[in-house]
């Protein structure tokens, strides 16, 4: 998937206290540790910043850190590198990729997008930068809505990658779309059965959910928001339990936020672990620990693409 240049042994001595030492690094760097909310508890604990991708971009674009350590997956860190070209921008595990940005090749989604020369193209930024570059706005779940609605009436628009996005984004706004017809792993694993199954089981319970899954999943929610507005909505809810349809490293900050209500994570079609993007576990607290001791691997671009990936992220923090 992607080159790495992680050059450690696997026999590497590790200090015995990795959140102390990890602090020591980031001092001695000027780092910041940038963290999703899916990422495995102990580095959620340790992250400077917990969000979701429009925090993170937001967070990444004001920084005053020489080093940006990103822990979540490549693109993330692409779009950090995109914003500050001139500061070392550190992934954890370069492995750590995307499904969802893989659905979408790049040399792909140039033949589509000549198919409509007159669209607009908003895209999802859980996307490669050179679908990015090929992009007029980029959108987050918690934002796709607001951007959409500025947008004119008479301007045809083309959404990538996310297809449950899109139609939940048409949904929401009456705009009709051209949806390139990716999807996201974790978020399509959701079963309806198991979730109406588990309803019945806790009546109480409020099913919330990310609008990147199946429709036939988010017609049973009571609430439909991004990762970030789920965590505040269950914090301000009245319900005391909740069966949660998203990534299952988001309970973490929702137990902590309201340790006295009850998270379920929804299941997913099988008995696998399929709520926990595999891509995103790849990160370790290990992993962090030795990107910051070797300053790699580095996330790079070319200036070409990372310019031309800048602007529509730019238009999308004008416009949010």
């Amino acid at each position: 998937m992607f080159a790495t240049t992680l050059s450690y042994q696997k026999s590497a001595a590790l200090p015995n206290d990795l959140f102390s030492a990890i602090q020591d690094l980031k001092r001695e760097l000027n780092a910041v540790i940038l963290a999703h909310y899916y990422q495995d508890p102990d580095i959620q604990d340790i992250a400077d910043y917990l969000g979701d991708s429009l925090g993170l971009s937001q967070q990444a674009a004001q920084t005053s850190a020489d080093v940006i350590v990103f822990a979540g997956v490549h693109f993330m860190a692409e779009t950090a590198k995109i914003l500050n070209p001139e500061k070392l921008v550190l992934l954890p595990d370069l492995e750590a990729g995307c499904s969802l940005a893989d659905s979408c090749p790049p040399a792909e989604f140039a033949a589509f997008k000549a198919q409509y020369p007159d669209h607009l193209v908003i895209s999802y930024i859980n996307c490669t930068a050179e679908i990015k570059a090929m992009s007029d706005i980029i959108c987050t779940s918690s934002n796709a809505v607001k951007i959409v609605n500025q947008i004119p009436a008479n301007q045809p628009i083309i959404f990538a990658p996310d297809r449950n996005l899109g139609r939940y984004v048409m949904q929401q706004t009456g705009r009709e779309m051209v949806l390139w017809q990716g999807s996201c792993m974790v978020h399509e694993t959701f079963s309806e059965k198991k979730i109406v199954q588990l309803q019945v089981q806790h009546p109480e319970a409020e099913i919330i959910a990310h609008p990147e899954c199946e429709p036939t999943v988010l017609q049973h929610a009571q609430y439909i928001g991004s990762t970030t507005a789920l965590l505040n909505y269950a914090q301000k809810s009245d319900r005391r339990s909740f069966i949660v349809a998203t990534e299952s490293g988001i309970l973490h900050q929702m137990q902590k936020a309201a340790p006295e209500k009850v998270f379920i994570p929804a299941p997913p079609l099988n008995q696998c672990a399929c709520n926990e993007c595999p891509h995103m576990r790849l990160n370790t607290l290990e992993k962090l620990y030795l990107a910051m001791k070797n300053r790699s691997p580095e996330i790079t671009l070319s200036e070409e693409i990372r310019s031309a990936a800048l602007k529509p992220i730019q238009r999308m923090l004008a416009m949010s």
